[in-house]
């Protein structure tokens, strides 16, 4: 089972991972844990939100701005 993160723009559209850190992990720990450290680094670089993914399936998604 690999957890990963799908960065979301402003548009709601998938954002370009281009120089975005990208990580996959063995745990959803791992992933949260991951994102607190980063959150900052990504909104920076235009994404808006993120989803999790446990394998193919969405988890939640959370905005990464103040709203």
């Amino acid at each position: 089972m690999a957890w990963t993160w799908r960065y979301i723009g402003e548009d709601g559209g998938r954002t370009d991972t281009g120089d975005l850190p990208a990580e996959s992990f063995t745990s959803r720990g791992d992933a949260e844990s991951w994102l607190g450290e980063y959150w900052a680094e990504l909104a920076e670089g235009g994404v808006a939100s993120v989803a999790l993914l446990e394998d193919e399936r969405e988890v939640y998604t959370m905005p990464l701005g103040a709203e």
